[in-house]
């Protein structure tokens, strides 16, 4: 009987090498799903323990509105100071529940003469005019407590946006645009204020803490990887069947295995027919055989 040598020919060799490469191109992806997994985890436990944890004073916080710490996103953050409504922006195209629509963003200028933006939330799109939200609610007039979360600036988008109106909440732009200096380095997305205005935009909705499917994804990942190795193992067993099929056949018929028509493929086991030594009269089975072949049967 054969034995597993036709592993090392040229032709096992390149299988091997393709079932390699599939393998490790679904570990590569695996690992990048749980890259990913991993960065969402570390986000959520964020948000879990920033977003309703302590509330701190801007005194304590306040190096973050200068250069935002990851891990202080989402914290909750007193202020107390006068809004600036006469500098108000509207950022545009930020979306909320699939619906489009605007952010409305003022300057909070605090007690101690420092100045930081203040997002109220969210407005719909408007009907009055193309590109802008129809009314926009007005902050409480004089000094007002804010309690606000921490949320990084965005980076500048190559695009414009009418007077009034940024395209992205990009804080060097929009201290551009001011008299003042405000900080660059973070803003605060509004949670509460007192005393409240009569009417405000669209609060914001708590941030989402569902991980996905990349685990799902990359453990479907390494199984693919595992099956490269399952299907050449399979294909490899089939082909020793077929060799030791080729092998009982040639010793039964006298014929050297070398010169047996339709030998089986790795993949295909080749059908078992019986070989008749030469000469050998066909039987009543393989004569009919022969004449339904002969019909297209």
């Amino acid at each position: 009987m054969k034995t597993y040598k036709f592993l090392f020919s040229s032709r096992w060799l390149g299988y091997f090498a393709m079932a390699l490469v599939f393998a490790l191109a679904c570990v590569a992806l695996g690992n990048w799903q749980m890259n990913r997994r991993n960065a969402v985890v570390e986000n959520i436990h964020k948000i879990q323990q920033n977003y309703a944890g302590t509330i701190v004073d801007y005194a304590d916080a306040a190096a973050n509105f200068d250069a935002l710490d990851p891990a202080k996103e989402w914290t909750q953050v007193r202020l107390k100071g006068t809004y600036q409504t006469e500098d108000q922006r509207v950022v545009r195209n930020r979306p909320l529940n699939g619906g489009p629509g605007y952010e409305v963003l003022v300057p909070l200028t605090l007690e101690n003469g420092d100045t930081v933006i203040i997002d109220r939330g969210w407005l719909p799109i408007g009907n009055r005019e193309a590109g802008h939200p129809d009314v926009i609610p007005q902050p409480q007039e004089g000094v007002v407590e804010v309690i606000a979360r921490l949320k990084p600036a965005e980076p500048t988008l190559n695009r414009g946006a009418p007077e009034g109106q940024l395209a992205s909440i990009d804080l060097n732009e929009y201290a551009g645009q001011l008299d003042y200096p405000i900080k660059t380095g973070s803003y605060g997305q509004l949670a509460s204020e007192t005393p409240a205005a009569a009417n405000n935009p669209v609060p914001f909705p708590a941030p989402s803490i569902d991980e996905g499917s990349h685990l799902s994804y990359s453990l479907q990942w390494i199984a693919f990887g595992i099956l490269a190795f399952v299907g050449f193992a399979y294909a490899a067993r089939m082909q020793r069947r077929n060799d030791d099929f080729d092998a009982m056949e040639a010793e039964e018929s006298g014929i050297p295995v070398e010169e047996l028509h339709g030998r089986g493929s790795a993949f295909h086991p080749r059908r078992h027919t019986k070989v008749r030594k030469p000469g050998a009269k066909p039987t009543a089975e393989e004569a009919e055989d022969a004449l339904l072949d002969a019909q297209g049967f």
